[in-house]
């Protein structure tokens, strides 16, 4: 669907981060066989390219496209086994949202086509990209991305280079898990219909 080369890019940090020239994009699937990046118009409506990812490094399949820029509409489709009896839906035809996105065109709304299977237990192929959010590549690099990008400009060409950890020590680093159920079910200021709830994480009491 499309003749634009990919370089193999980096396979950190995740979702779509803009470089010189375009934007590398990683995505985690431990299970799946191939990974494309689905390309809209302005619109968010008509897909105008498909890029299968061209490199894999453990479970995260990864590339570097160049030209692509900010206000860009983007969706995934993996590939992979339909075996629904060991837990793996992979269904091309339903396109996904990048978890790692900073900004959709619009909500998400439930709609028929975004269902993966059918009564009969088959996989549904109806095309789902007309009713999906389409996220949308936007600038606001981290911290930690602004020195992946130094670090990686600071290499020739645009294929891999390590990216650099943060300059924390281990002995300096927190770790903090929080559980939903607990924190808010304790939390005296968050209502008590919403206690143990994410919806009681939302509150402005437990923010």
């Amino acid at each position: 669907m499309s003749a634009r080369r990919l370089l193999p890019g980096n396979p950190e940090p995740l979702g779509v981060t803009l470089l010189g020239g375009g934007a590398n994009i990683a995505v985690y699937s431990a299970n799946a066989t191939s990974i494309e990046l689905c390309l809209f118009d302005a619109s968010g409506v008509l897909e105008i390219e498909r890029l299968v990812l061209p490199e894999r490094t453990g479970a995260v399949f990864h590339g570097f496209v160049p030209g692509l820029e900010v206000g860009a509409r983007y969706g995934l489709r993996a590939h992979g086994p339909y075996m629904p009896s060991e837990g793996h839906r992979f269904n091309p035809a339903k396109l996904l949202v990048d978890p790692y996105a900073r900004a959709l065109d619009r909500s998400f709304r439930l709609h028929a086509a975004q269902q993966g299977q059918r009564a009969d237990g088959s996989p549904d192929r109806t095309d789902s990209a007309s009713v999906m959010p389409k996220a949308i590549v936007t600038t606001g690099l981290t911290t930690w991305e602004s020195e992946y990008e130094r670090a990686r400009t600071a290499r020739s060409g645009t294929g891999r280079a390590r990216a650099q950890r943060p300059g924390t020590s281990w002995s300096e680093s927190v770790i903090y898990e929080m559980h939903v159920r607990g924190f808010t079910r304790r939390h005296p200021d968050v209502p008590s219909p919403l206690r143990g709830t994410c919806a009681g994480l939302a509150h402005p009491a437990a923010l």
